[in-house]
């Protein structure tokens, strides 16, 4: 198997500035029921939108397009398209920490609403908003069903996750990982393989590539240098190309999510040698990937397939 070409020396580090829409990994894409509340005191309800996804806004009447407007959206986002009960919106790029695009419907009957668009949200409970049901009567027989079908999925999901982190507390990657995270690499299997170190205005950075048998990990340590502002994880992904369709599994631990402006934290990846495996039982060169909280990648790590040894 030929390795990547940027990958032959084992490593390639992406530092700050890259933008959020090159990653191709599935996202928190969410159906959700809005029932709108029409009140001078009430600030617009938020539509959650990424670089490159669309947003489908759903009503139970037909929409003006006349009367509909999205202020400012030239330069950031394809045509908005409008038409029978629908206003379908896609960035061009992720929006802006604190942006916020009015947008404004009308109904053929005259019902008016009123919406502020904006980026996803970087808290732990973010989401991006793959299609709003919007409704004006919070009682109505469409808008009670949808909101049921809401809390229907948001209890299967629950289950879900809970289901993954109780198999995820007995698994021998992860409870490696937990290890790494905390310095302890010598209660691993593990031995280092190479180190790099690269830092620029925000973070300097250390990045340890371990081997092991029959599996393999890095360890990401992140000191925030930037004066003001936190530093927070967004997500981590493991690819042979960088695209969702060969999205591989591996076990992760971090010792803080959040990284104030002079402190320092740790985030271990363990990938066994499945992860690997193509068909035919050939090994494949994988890149980790982790995402800061504003959508932008942090750094990037080849994980070459001759780190797993027997």
């Amino acid at each position: 198997m030929r390795a990547f070409p940027l990958f032959r020396y084992g490593l390639l580090l992406v530092l700050l500035g890259v933008p959020a829409l090159a990653r191709d990994v599935d996202e928190k894409l969410t159906i959700r029921t809005l029932k709108y509340q029409d009140h001078p005191s009430q600030e617009p309800s938020s539509i959650f939108v990424a670089g490159q996804v669309v947003t489908a806004l759903r009503f139970e009447k037909e929409v003006d397009p006349a009367k509909t407007k999205f202020l400012a959206w030239e330069g950031r986002f394809e045509t908005p398209l409008v038409g029978g009960k629908k206003v379908v919106l896609e960035p061009l790029r992720d929006l802006g920490d604190g942006e916020a695009l009015p947008l404004f419907v009308t109904l053929v009957d005259g019902t008016e609403f009123t919406f502020l668009v904006r980026p996803k949200s970087r808290h732990d409970w973010g989401w991006i908003d793959y299609q709003v049901n919007v409704f004006k009567d919070p009682d109505s027989y469409n808008a009670v069903l949808s909101g049921l079908y809401d809390s229907l999925n948001r209890e299967r999901d629950l289950r879900e996750e809970n289901e993954r982190f109780k198999k995820e507390e007995n698994s021998v990657d992860h409870a490696y990982a937990t290890l790494l995270a905390n310095g302890e690499v010598e209660k691993t299997p593990f031995r280092r393989k190479r180190v790099f170190r690269s830092k620029n205005e925000d973070m300097d950075m250390i990045v340890e590539i371990f081997k092991g048998p029959g599996k393999a990990a890095a360890v990401v340590t992140l000191k925030n240098t930037y004066l003001t502002e936190p530093w927070k994880f967004d997500g981590a992904y493991l690819t042979r190309d960088f695209t969702s369709y060969t999205a591989r599994p591996f076990a992760l631990r971090m010792n803080r999510p959040v990284i104030a402006p002079g402190q320092s934290g740790k985030i271990a990846v363990v990938v066994d040698k499945s992860a690997f495996e193509m068909e035919g039982g050939q090994l494949a060169d994988l890149a980790l990937q982790i995402f800061r909280g504003d959508g932008l990648l942090q750094v990037a790590v080849a994980m070459d397939h001759t780190l797993v040894r027997q």
